[in-house]
């Protein structure tokens, strides 16, 4: 694939250097909107990007100074610009049609723009039955069950090696960072094995039950795909899953789109506190 167009469009409209970026999942979008000096760019003007189509995805790139920590909604002081980030807010999955090719494009060009270190969100369903909704859970490592990989097909070596190693896909640095800012809020986190499925339907009990079995704490449609291609371009990544909806089977209800959307909305200042404290700390 071509990926200079869209690293050339970008560095047109933002030219200054960027080394974190953020992929904000359902319902937390809001962060992005909290960027200082921002530039905002749909993703359907981005040559070769695809555009977001799923609910509560907004569809564009958002570049720009993350507030300091104490400058975040709800604290008295005056803003202070902090450190320089890249946000999507909204990603592209797989069920939405994209091929992962698509669902991986952003990755590499971000990769181009400079980004080494990626922090991936998303809204996931708790298997575990110590989860509760509402809890974030620091991913440890994922199981992929979209029945695929991205990096089948010709390999590019201007981003990585053919076969490359996913034993410690999720930093252990920055997992610790995670965990050392969230006691610093007073915020529990959990530590877990997200398991990706393609969706768009939730899981049947049977599979959630085979999930938990394998190991796996929660269940979503998303993030392993741009995790792999992150590996792949040696890129650090940290992963936090909200959960916002209990697995099937866990409780007797009703799975939507919009509970998830609604605990995103709720859970979201806590959400953008942690990211926000854990950038700060990163060198």
């Amino acid at each position: 694939m071509n990926y200079q167009p869209a690293i050339d469009y970008i560095k047109s409209l933002s030219p200054e250097p960027i080394s974190i970026a953020i992929i904000l999942g359902s319902g937390l979008g809001a962060l992005g909107d909290k960027l200082e000096n921002a530039v905002a760019i749909p993703y359907e003007d981005i040559p070769g990007w695809a555009n977001s189509t799923a609910p509560g995805h907004s569809g564009r790139l958002v570049i720009g100074e993350l507030p300091t920590p104490t400058n975040l909604p709800d604290s008295s002081g005056t803003p202070a610009g902090g450190k320089r980030v890249l946000c999507m807010q909204g990603r592209l999955h797989f069920y939405e049609g994209h091929p992962f090719s698509a669902v991986t494009f952003p990755i590499r060009v971000m990769h181009s723009l400079g980004v080494r270190t990626l922090v991936v969100t998303n809204a996931a369903g708790g298997i575990n039955f110590d989860y509760a909704v509402g809890d974030i859970m620091l991913i440890t490592d994922h199981i992929n069950f979209m029945g695929s990989n991205p990096m089948i097909g010709k390999n590019d070596d201007t981003f990585g090696e053919r076969f490359f190693d996913m034993g410690k896909a999720y930093t252990p640095a920055l997992c610790k960072l995670a965990q050392t800012c969230a006691k610093k809020l007073n915020m529990h986190l959990h530590e877990g094995v997200y398991v990706a499925v393609t969706g768009p339907s939730y899981e049947t009990p049977a599979e959630i039950r085979a999930f938990r079995a394998l190991g796996a704490d929660a269940v979503g449609m998303s993030t392993v795909p741009e995790v792999i291609a992150a590996r792949h371009c040696g890129m650090d990544i940290l992963g936090l899953s909200l959960i916002t909806n209990h697995a099937a089977g866990v409780k007797d209800e009703v799975l939507g789109h919009e509970e998830v959307m609604e605990v995103g909305q709720m859970k979201a200042k806590e959400m953008q506190a942690l990211v926000a404290n854990i950038i700060e700390e990163l060198n």
